[in-house]
């Protein structure tokens, strides 16, 4: 039997196999759907964009392969665009996902399972139809050679069943991950009867079979790749796709550096630039395209969290296991001064692992956040109760002499002696860092802070390698300090797995670069994961927010709560850019 609920689901009572569930056209983590079922575009899109031109990007470094789902190789830019998930999002909604592949999703209310009905007209490019098959292959395909992070991010999932040719069903551990559903949308679906054929471990130049709006149409190796919009693409039509992908040619050039890149975005041969640059943003932006109106630049509202952006500690190294001197080393990062002298004052300080959002710690804890720190009372540090975190500030004049001192005193209560100016352990060993870095431009970031170091007896070294090179040595934990960024959204959740968990931190590729091991982190985690509505996952954020601070994993950097964007005037966007995206799936060509 079936009954009415709401414009956007239906309640289904199956007597085969006597489950009642839900079915709708759109998922959310909390709440119901902003958009009904009947919608006919995204809030933010131009319907009557043409789809035509092209679009030239930059990359950096290199590429040697167009599978990004495993840990070897550097995977091309934007190689993302050929696939199409089974859900997709409105970037208005916090975390909402809607039926691209899948036509309908089913659910019962205790979150148990997840069915995917896909539909019937979903095609990959050579023509042939997208069933529960791929879905069913391509979900045991990750998970067994995949990078380890899909392993982390799709854990909780018990098994995935065909259960006809276009319905597929996921079986959970258990119904206490609410945002497993979600993320099983975000799955990009892979064509079984094309990797059968190939070797999916291999990190080669294979062109790869998609279902998505974009194909691979040419390629210099290391150099450039275009992709080419797909003219009968199955999802064309579709009122999630309406007035999106509108470029009918995108490019990606490779650059050796973002010094380079910008040189080659003003000479026109790059068409949009995000600038990271505070100095280059303020300096750089100038001359007679500009004052034309032939290059615009902008600065649009980031509406999402923003994450934290570090100095990384290797705490896999014998030196950085104690909290103590990882808060040492962090006392002698200036913030105030780089700020004033290097960024033009432009950048707010670090101070939280979910920044500019509701989700990050402050104060002292209370309510249901104290209620999930207190039964770990005896394994974390009395300050966590006791002291709301904060950076020490300096006077911006690049007198840090304050922070040496403590710096010093923290160091030497963890067995460090400062002898004929140099910081030498028990053994007489001086202490010696590296920063790895690839951007060359980051070594006017990184050079005070170490001239910093040296002042306290420390000895440093600023090593810049190739982005190749830096990115096998991270992926297998061979660094002291690298700068790291944790990306997060408005709902976090499994994701926190890889970035903190102590599974993760065991797996190669994994990205707890850091190397968190700790039991009451992965407890914390799971209190994310699971949390059943909006103020259970604030608080559970919170305290996992807070645990993480205390621990002084990185030397938090700065952010900035809005995307600074330069771009030519051929292109142009919508009236306005979705809450918590750039949305350049639906800009356009003139």
């Amino acid at each position: 039997m079936k009954r009415l609920l709401s414009a956007f689901c239906i309640l289904v009572f199956s007597f085969a196999h006597a489950e009642e569930f839900s079915r709708s056209h759109a998922l959310v983590m909390h709440g119901e759907p902003a958009l009904p079922a009947d919608f006919t575009q995204l809030p933010y899109v131009n319907v009557n964009a043409p789809k035509q031109g092209s679009m030239t990007h930059e990359a950096q470094g290199t590429f040697d392969t167009f599978n990004p789902f495993i840990v070897k190789g550097n995977p091309a830019a934007g190689v993302g665009q050929i696939y199409d998930t089974l859900l997709t999002a409105n970037n208005d909604e916090a975390f909402a996902q809607y039926g691209l592949l899948a036509e309908s999703i089913d659910m019962p209310e205790d979150r148990s399972w997840v069915r995917f009905n896909l539909r019937s007209e979903a095609r990959f490019h050579d023509g042939e139809p997208v069933t529960a098959d791929d879905v069913v292959f391509t979900f045991n395909l990750l998970l067994e050679k995949g990078a380890p992070f899909y392993r982390a991010y799709y854990g909780s999932v018990k098994e995935v069943v065909a259960e006809s040719k276009q319905s597929v069903r996921f079986n959970f551990v258990d119904g206490t991950n609410r945002e497993l559903p979600l993320i099983l949308g975000q799955l990009p679906i892979l064509p079984k009867h094309f990797w059968q054929q190939h070797d999916f471990s291999k990190a080669d130049l294979t062109l790869p079979l998609g279902s998505g709006p974009y194909q691979i149409a040419k390629f210099d190796t290391g150099r450039s790749v275009s992709y080419a919009l797909v003219k009968d693409y199955w999802a064309k039509d579709l009122p999630i796709n309406r007035g999106r992908n509108n470029i009918a040619t995108i490019n990606y050039e490779y650059y050796r550096d973002s010094s380079v890149a910008l040189e080659a975005f003003k000479a026109g041969r790059i068409d949009y630039r995000i600038e990271t640059s505070a100095k280059d943003w303020a300096t750089a932006y100038t001359g007679p395209m500009f004052d034309s109106g032939k290059i615009h630049t902008d600065t649009l509202l980031n509406e999402n969290p923003q994450g934290m952006q570090g100095f990384v500690f290797n705490t896999r190294r014998p030196l950085f296991n104690q909290p103590e001197v990882r808060k040492a080393i962090g006392l002698l990062f200036d913030f105030e001064w780089t700020n004033e002298q290097l960024f033009y004052g432009a950048y707010k300080r670090t101070d939280s692992y979910f920044a500019a959002s509701e989700l990050a710690a402050t104060g002292l804890p209370q309510g249901g956040e104290l209620a999930l720190l207190e039964p770990f009372k005896d394994q974390l540090s009395e300050e966590v109760f006791t002291k709301e975190f904060s950076l020490e500030k300096t006077r911006g004049d690049g007198n840090i002499r304050p922070q040496m001192r403590e710096a010093l005193a923290l160091l030497k209560g963890a067995g460090w002696t400062l002898s004929k100016g140099q910081l030498v352990d028990a053994n007489g060993k001086q202490m010696h860092i590296e920063f790895l870095i690839y951007q060359k431009t980051f070594e006017r970031i990184v050079l005070p802070y170490t001239r910093n170091l040296q002042k306290i007896g420390i000895s440093t070294e600023v090593r810049v390698v190739d982005v190749s090179q830096y990115v096998n040595r991270v992926q297998k934990f061979d660094f002291d300090m690298v700068v790291g960024s944790f990306g997060q959204s408005s709902s976090p959740g499994n994701e926190q797995r890889d970035f903190w968990g102590s599974k993760a931190a065991e797996h190669v590729g994994s990205r707890n670069i850091i190397g968190v091991n700790s039991p009451v982190v992965d407890k914390l985690i799971e209190a994310v994961i699971g949390a059943d509505d909006r103020q259970a996952l604030v608080d559970a954020t919170r305290a996992l927010d807070r645990v993480l601070l205390w621990s002084y994993y990185v030397v938090p950097q700065w952010h900035l709560n809005a995307w600074r964007v330069a771009y030519w005037d051929k292109l142009k966007r919508p009236e306005r850019n979705p809450k918590f995206a750039l949305g350049l799936d639906s800009w356009w060509v003139e």
